[in-house]
């Protein structure tokens, strides 16, 4: 039953760290302004924006002079849960 958790955790950090690297490249495409109807652009914004929307709605400083911190909410949030649910269920 162990490995069962154990493959369980591990499939959820390997999910984690990937919508991770979504969000990163995500923020670095939103200071590149791509083209819109690419559809790379159009997955990725539809990956992330319904995220960032909520975060924006719950905690609206957020946006500090124009320069969208939603991102890094996220990303810390995300870091939080995974390093918690490995410690809890792990070590």
């Amino acid at each position: 039953m162990s490995a069962l958790f154990y493959a369980l955790v591990q499939t959820i950090h390997m999910a984690i760290s990937l919508y991770i690297w979504i969000i990163i490249i995500a923020s670095f495409l939103s200071f590149v302004q791509p083209d819109p109807r690419n559809q790379i652009v159009q997955i990725l914004y539809r990956l992330t924006e319904p995220v960032f929307v909520q975060v924006r709605r719950k905690i609206p400083f957020v946006i500090v002079s124009g320069l969208d911190l939603s991102p890094l909410v996220v990303i810390f949030g995300l870091n939080f849960i995974d390093i918690f649910m490995t410690q809890f269920f792990i070590g």
